[in-house]
């Protein structure tokens, strides 16, 4: 188990930059793909990214909306893509129209609402999925998909040259392969993790886990739409990811000790794949 050193954490080709504290901040950028989950207050490392996945709209994760839009009309660059909650579409727009009257200048903005099972095109080899989750507001996680094409499972036996043949027959051999590769939650109640199928297979999974011990209970959490560790631990065995990396944690719990705490929380099969991502 180890807590990500700095706002920089990577598995395998995958690259993340951002913070996550409860009630703070929550903002995780993949720079490579020009995309970030949630965008917390609008940080420098955001301002250059085309496509922002909000989960809801509690400030600590989606007031950077406004900064941002700022920002993006200061440097001339193209307005970026907000994808949120259906819920949240209105009143982001009444907030842009009143910093229009306060600053008295127009914004360019596209704030695209989602629903469960939208898919979001991000280049040819990689879209993002919603899925839904339980939060006191309306929510969404987002799920980044990769693809990959493979010959058809029934053509495994042919030769090159009948496979060749068939191609210029204008038949197609290959199927697409879709990969569940990063899992972002947001804010969200453990039942997220039996909303979709592919959310336990994803290779990486971001998820919430505001409390750790025992000074704040499952009922505690649950009243404010958030996962207690309590109830992760014994769902461990059944989540297939490679990497398990939580987030939102409390700011009552400095790193060092939310480390201590999971250490002897964790069972020890499960510790090498649990990592706490930095909210400060």
């Amino acid at each position: 188990m180890s807590v990500v050193a700095g706002a920089d954490w990577s598995y395998q080709k995958y690259k993340f930059h951002g913070l996550s504290l409860s009630g703070i901040r929550t903002a995780i950028a993949m720079p490579d793909l020009s995309l970030s989950f949630d965008v917390a207050q609008g940080y420098p490392y955001l301002l250059t990214l085309k496509k922002f996945f909000i989960s809801h709209g509690h400030l600590d994760h989606a007031a950077g909306i406004p900064y941002i839009i700022s920002q993006k009309a200061m440097t001339s660059q193209n307005a970026a893509q907000f994808y949120m909650p259906t819920s949240l579409v209105a009143p982001m727009t009444n907030i842009m129209r009143e910093w229009e009257k306060i600053e008295q200048h127009q914004y360019k903005f596209d704030f695209i609402p989602v629903k469960a099972d939208d898919e979001i095109e991000i280049n040819q080899n990689n879209y993002v999925k919603v899925f839904p989750t339980t939060h006191r507001i309306e929510s969404f996680g987002y799920t980044l998909f990769e693809t990959s094409k493979k010959l058809r499972a029934d053509l495994a036996g042919l030769s090159q040259e009948e496979i060749v043949s068939l191609r210029r027959k204008g038949e197609e051999v290959n199927e697409v392969h879709h990969h569940p590769m990063v899992t972002f939650t947001g804010d969200t109640q453990i039942e997220f993790l039996d909303s979709r199928p592919w959310i336990k297979k994803s290779k990486i999974l971001m998820m919430e886990s505001t409390y750790l011990d025992n000074k704040r209970t499952i009922a505690n959490a649950r009243e404010w739409g958030h996962t207690h560790i309590d109830e992760i631990i014994p769902r461990l065995d059944e989540i297939e990811s490679e990497q398990i990396v939580l987030i939102h944690i409390s700011s009552r719990y400095p790193d060092h000790e939310a480390l201590k705490i999971l250490n002897h929380r964790i069972p020890e099969k499960h510790r090498s794949r649990v990592v706490i991502y930095p909210g400060r």
